[in-house]
């Protein structure tokens, strides 16, 4: 299984990466409050134990393979604003490297997403971890594709992916 290096400390121009902990539950909070934010997750809102969960998830895959969601903060406030990284995911039977990406509601339309799936892609290009990346998007959702398609990535597919269907965004690295 391929391991995948930490992000932690990677920067762009706006923000820096670090390994999540639980205690990052505490802001995570308004994305689960947020029924816009978690609409094509398997979350309710509002819930705790999912917050929980969801930072468990990334922990659990760092012990597995190094890959997770990292924790992206504003390099000038040091506040976090989302949660980014690289994911294998298992699409169609084949193991996939994925760019994932959260953000809060209150760091939308600020390019956020788009500079770290874009500082993802070439973290991965640098370390060779794979011949392409893709991200996995919800139909209906419109800003991920949109940040997908900024991040030179192109529709490939519709798959089903944990029971749920999703497009198939890619790019070759």
């Amino acid at each position: 299984m391929l391991h995948i290096p930490s992000l932690e400390g990677l920067t762009t121009e706006q923000l820096v990466f670090r390994q999540p902990v639980l205690a990052d539950s505490t802001w995570w909070m308004e994305y689960m409050n947020n029924a816009e934010a978690i609409r094509f997750m398997p979350f309710t809102v509002g819930s705790e134990t999912d917050c929980a969960a969801f930072i468990q998830r990334s922990l659990d895959r760092i012990a597995r393979d190094g890959s997770c969601l990292n924790v992206i903060s504003e390099r000038a406030s040091n506040k976090p604003v989302g949660m980014i990284g690289l994911l294998t995911q298992e699409v169609d039977d084949i193991t996939e490297l994925e760019i994932g990406y959260h953000l809060l509601p209150s760091a939308w339309g600020r390019g956020y997403a788009t500079e770290a799936a874009m500082a993802c892609k070439e973290f991965a290009r640098e370390h060779e971890l794979a011949p392409s990346v893709i991200s996995l998007i919800d139909h209906g959702n419109l800003k991920s594709q949109g940040v997908a398609k900024r991040n030179g990535m192109r529709y490939e597919k519709d798959t089903v992916h944990r029971g749920t269907p999703a497009m198939v965004f890619r790019v070759e690295i």
